[in-house]
């Protein structure tokens, strides 16, 4: 185990030039001995068991709207956000209930469902392009 009283007194007997020399190894001491920065424990905190890009198929079964849309969304933490075209706010919690708001242009739509491992379900309704539609949506990760 290092003596550290020791040591501190060993490196103030140096001459100041041969201080430069250790200030490499003192820098490394000093970044293992702080704590991690406030950015990094609330990423830690943030990531969830839902985190990634998730590929949501919607299917209509009630009004005038097209099936089979893809969609991707991405998690991180408990937030639902687009992963490409459209906007998408939402949340996930612990348990894996989802509640999510889509917009494309003119077009509207929430629903809600279940994430569980890699697979997700549940249902929609909305306005899309000027039509009244529900129906339901399943979704997998990766």
């Amino acid at each position: 185990m290092i003596q550290f009283p020791r040591l501190i007194a060993d490196f103030a007997a140096l001459p100041s030039w041969r201080l430069l020399r250790w200030l490499p190894l003192l820098a490394v001491f000093a970044m293992m001995a702080a704590p991690p920065s406030a950015d990094a424990a609330t990423r830690r905190r943030a990531a969830g068991a839902y985190d990634g890009t998730w590929t949501v198929v919607f299917a209509t079964t009630r009004g005038n709207c097209s099936s089979g849309y893809s969609v991707p969304f991405t998690v991180f933490g408990s937030r639902v956000s687009s992963a490409g075209g459209g906007r998408v706010s939402g949340l996930v919690n612990r348990a894996g209930a989802v509640a999510v708001r889509v917009s494309v242009g003119a077009s509207r739509a929430s629903g809600g469902g279940r994430l569980a491992g890699s697979y997700g379900a549940g249902s929609w309704s909305g306005s899309i392009s000027g039509d009244r539609c529900s129906g339901t949506w399943q979704a997998t990760r990766g």
